[in-house]
């Protein structure tokens, strides 16, 4: 009698363990871990590129003496990039996501306008430093774009989840503190090719 007892409590418990995790209970916190790692890649590749900055910066100021105005516009938009901490909580909240992206959008017109005084200057190109310091950038440039739509579409899916059946249940009872994400959005005036003047 009492190995039946325990048979059908464990089948119960069984049984109770199947029904939560197909009912949607583990989507919401899977899917809110995979967009915090999609987060965390896309802040390593703005580190990579605030990294890379001051290498580029020193190594073609010799050679740029004439052009220090966008040298120093670089290194100070790197530098307001790289000041305010951002973490975890950014995600969830609109204004601290905004400056965020407000504060990477000015590093990278500041290294557009860099590249655009680097093309007046035919040996600054060829110093090999530079070169491959520039290849590194428009490398990181790329995986910061990557990065950038991995984490969207990790966060459109969390976000759906959050406002779907049947996980809504579950988001607005045992996953309350669980609040939807920000999406990256096109920085304004993005839409416009950026103007080069020599």
């Amino acid at each position: 009698m009492a190995l039946n007892t325990r048979f059908a409590a464990l089948a119960l418990v069984g049984v109770a363990a199947t029904s939560v995790s197909g009912c949607g209970y583990n989507t919401i916190p899977t899917q809110e871990e995979a967009a915090k790692a999609a987060w965390a890649e896309v802040q390593t590749q703005y580190q990579r590129r605030a990294d890379l900055v001051p290498n580029l910066v020193a190594t073609v100021k010799g050679a740029a003496a004439q052009e220090k105005g966008v040298l120093t516009a670089v290194t100070e938009a790197r530098a307001s990039a790289t000041q305010p901490k951002f973490d975890a909580s950014t995600i969830t909240d609109p204004q601290k996501f905004q400056e965020f992206q407000a504060a990477q959008a000015q590093l990278s017109t500041a290294l557009i306008n860099f590249r655009q005084t680097v093309e007046a200057y035919p040996e600054l190109r060829s110093l090999e430093g530079y070169a491959a310091l520039q290849s590194q950038l428009e490398g990181t440039e790329n995986r910061i774009a990557i990065a950038r739509r991995d984490y969207n579409a990790a966060v459109q899916t969390f976000n759906t989840t959050l406002r779907t059946f049947p996980s809504v249940v579950w988001a607005k009872t045992a996953f309350s503190s669980s609040q939807p994400m920000q999406l990256f959005q096109a920085t304004a005036g993005s839409e416009k090719p950026p103007e080069v003047k020599f």
